[in-house]
């Protein structure tokens, strides 16, 4: 399956149905009067969340959405049919924004949560609304309104608490492989992780917690280099992050403050997001290699945050990360209950 986290659509309402002019014409009503019926509303379009979905790939050949018209009205006042509303459902995450102006119109995180992009039209009054002391036999009626139609931009984010990010081949794919049951692809190459992967991983009290492996930032990611500029909006909405720098590199301080500064080239609070560090691959590291606990103490100055030495690989020092993720995760729960948090969305 493709993973498209990005789509530009057009979406159409439905045309309201035409009132229409009619009279009654009864054997014994001699002055039967007007009977145009109302024409019917046309339908809208109806974003849905909905939990299979994990792409934006149905949007990505199909890029008009366009809603039922409604029907004309009838005689004997009768109202016409009410066009169908489109439903168009949109995997959790995505964030609709009106592609001329830019302006948000929804932000869907929770699976049901339905957002209406489209106005259907009201239908056109018949010439029975017409009649009046003055006007006996209206002989004219109003036509249906049109839908409303718009232009959207649709960015699908993704929804994880901790979004692990670092340089290509930190073994950020390793890492989730090993904490959950996800399986990306892993090469001893950059740039093999080309999508983002979610992976489910347990706390000791059995609860889920849902991880990102976002493909590997390069300098200049924030300004389009690369494969990261693509996935660092999937960072935005995890709550933590943890920096996976590979330890056997030639210059581990140089690597995680290329990171780092890419963070805050893009702005939007990722760089003050709450942050673990983790230095990776440690099972490869030699004797004869750098000494990786001054190294450790150089970072830590640096962001002010615990540094961890782990191994995706041999699992050495993963349960001590993971103990200190979950102590984050509970504090930040915890200070939103006391002060909740409001989000800017832009």
């Amino acid at each position: 399956m493709q993973f498209i986290d990005q789509a530009k659509i057009e979406v159409e309402a439905g045309k309201g149905g035409d009132g229409i002019v009619a009279f009654r014409r009864e054997k014994y009503v001699p002055a039967g009067g007007p009977s145009g019926g109302n024409g019917g509303r046309g339908g809208s379009v109806i974003f849905i969340v909905v939990e299979d979905l994990q792409t934006l790939l149905d949007f990505r050949y199909n890029h008009l959405f366009k809603a039922e018209n409604g029907a004309r009205g009838g005689p004997n006042n009768r109202t016409g049919a009410n066009g169908k509303d489109l439903i168009v459902e949109v995997p959790r995450g995505t964030v609709v924004y009106n592609a001329e102006t830019g302006n948000l119109v929804g932000d869907l995180t929770e699976p049901g949560q339905s957002l209406t992009v489209a106005l259907g039209g009201k239908g056109g009054l018949g010439n029975q609304h017409f009649l009046s002391n003055s006007n006996r036999a209206p002989e004219y009626a109003l036509p249906g309104l049109a839908g409303e139609v718009a232009q959207l931009r649709l960015e699908l984010k993704l929804l994880a608490e901790v979004g692990i990010i670092g340089l290509p081949n930190a073994g950020k794919s390793t890492l989730i492989s090993a904490l959950s049951a996800a399986r990306p692809k892993i090469a001893d190459y950059p740039f093999t992780t080309l999508i983002p992967n979610l992976g489910v991983v347990r706390k000791p009290t059995g609860d889920g917690t849902v991880f990102a492996d976002i493909p590997g930032l390069i300098e200049g990611a924030s300004q389009g280099s690369g494969l990261g500029h693509d996935f660092l909006r999937h960072i935005e909405r995890t709550r933590v992050l943890l920096h996976l720098v590979d330890a056997t590199s030639e210059d581990v301080v140089s690597d995680y403050n290329t990171v780092r500064q890419e963070l805050q080239a893009y702005g939007r609070g990722l760089a003050d997001r709450p942050q673990i560090v983790a230095l990776n691959k440690m099972d490869a590291v030699g004797q004869e290699n750098q000494d990786i606990e001054a190294v450790a103490e150089q970072i830590r100055r640096l962001c002010g945050d615990r540094v961890f030495t782990v191994s995706a690989v041999t699992g050495l020092g993963l349960e001590q990360m993971l103990q200190e993720i979950w102590s984050i995760l509970d504090q930040l729960s915890a200070s939103e209950v006391e002060m909740p948090i409001e989000f800017e969305l832009r």
